[in-house]
């Protein structure tokens, strides 16, 4: 059975994105693409990083990761990606709000659960077929299965700004020990790749 890994940029005072993330701001006010400057501008100095990013063979992502609503579905709405996602296998969405299935180009269909995060990993893992499982974010998706003690492997890609607001990385996760596995840095970012630890007995998760 593959892993559970995840990777994610984020601002020097912990920030994945900014406030008051919408349709015309995906990443929230003040961001401005600069989270992710490292992705268009040294995609080679980048690409394992990149490549991690759409290797696995299941994804699960949080609602407010495939779009800005988060109420009733708009069925018009098939995401941030175009016809062709760059997922090319199974997306498993978190959200309060059934859907059918929305089969894309290239392979990616989106399934939506409504059952939760253990649900969402079970359906990830049997669609998988013994590949790794990726949690695509965003923060609060991300949070929550790092509570739950469900990730492996995490990639912090750190960029070197601060942002002052928004969604944080490991809000409400516990206590978690990590061990580093791997660094990589360019002018842009830094990449630090952990293994999450299991929780010690008595520690606490959140």
């Amino acid at each position: 059975m593959g892993i559970v890994q995840a990777g994610i940029a984020m601002s020097l005072d912990g920030y994945v994105a900014g406030p008051h993330q919408s349709l015309d701001l995906p990443f929230g006010e003040g961001v401005d693409g600069r989270l992710h400057r490292w992705m268009f501008e040294q995609p080679e100095a980048n690409q394992t990083e990149l490549t991690a990013l759409t290797s696995a063979g299941a994804y699960i992502m949080g609602r407010n990761m495939f779009g800005p609503g988060r109420d009733s579905w708009d069925e018009s709405w098939q995401g941030w990606w175009g016809p062709n996602p760059p997922y090319h296998g199974p997306v498993f969405v978190l959200s309060h709000f059934a859907r059918d299935p929305l089969p894309m180009e290239g392979g990616t269909t989106f399934f939506f659960v409504t059952e939760g995060i253990k649900a969402a990993l079970e359906k990830a893992r049997s669609a998988s077929a013994g590949a790794n499982v990726a949690i695509s974010g965003g923060a609060q998706t991300l949070n929550q299965y790092l509570a739950a003690g469900l990730v492996d492997e995490l990639t912090v890609s750190l960029v070197p700004i601060t942002i002052g607001a928004g969604e944080r990385l490991f809000t409400d996760v516990g206590s978690i020990e990590c061990e580093l596995m791997d660094t990589h840095s360019t002018g842009l970012v830094t990449h630090l790749k952990y293994k999450v630890l299991p929780r010690r007995v008595g520690t606490p998760a959140s």
